[in-house]
């Protein structure tokens, strides 16, 4: 299955993936816990208790769902039943939308993304 990861500090890449749990599970670092916030039919899969872990490092805001995701997570396409290939052209556009690498202070409201535009 052809996927897009984003790790925490890093740029996404592009990964070729056996779509099986245990494979899916050891990208993220935990359980899977899928969330849709967009209108193309995609899933960001990511780990379901990241946010409890003290190792886990604050990776992407996702504003349309008003949270930010905390640990290793990726974006693949959606079938008719089960997670799919992300296509090329939503590769394209998936990458480019988590292309910036953001930092997080926590200040009195809350997380702070510090935006960080390396080319």
């Amino acid at each position: 299955m052809k996927i897009l990861i984003i790790e925490p500090g890093c740029h996404p890449r592009e990964a070729d993936i056996p779509n099986e749990l245990e494979t899916l599970q050891q990208i993220v670092g935990g359980y899977i816990e899928a969330i849709y916030p967009y209108e193309d039919r995609v899933a960001i899969v990511c780990d379901e208790e990241a946010k409890l872990k003290a190792d886990s490092r604050w990776n992407r805001m996702i504003p349309e769902c008003r949270d930010v995701i905390k640990g290793t997570f990726f974006i693949c396409g959606l079938g008719e039943e089960d997670f799919d290939d992300l296509s090329p052209e939503l590769t394209a556009k998936y990458k480019e939308r988590f292309w910036n690498i953001e930092q997080f202070i926590q200040t009195e409201r809350g997380l702070l993304p510090i935006v960080l535009n390396e080319q």
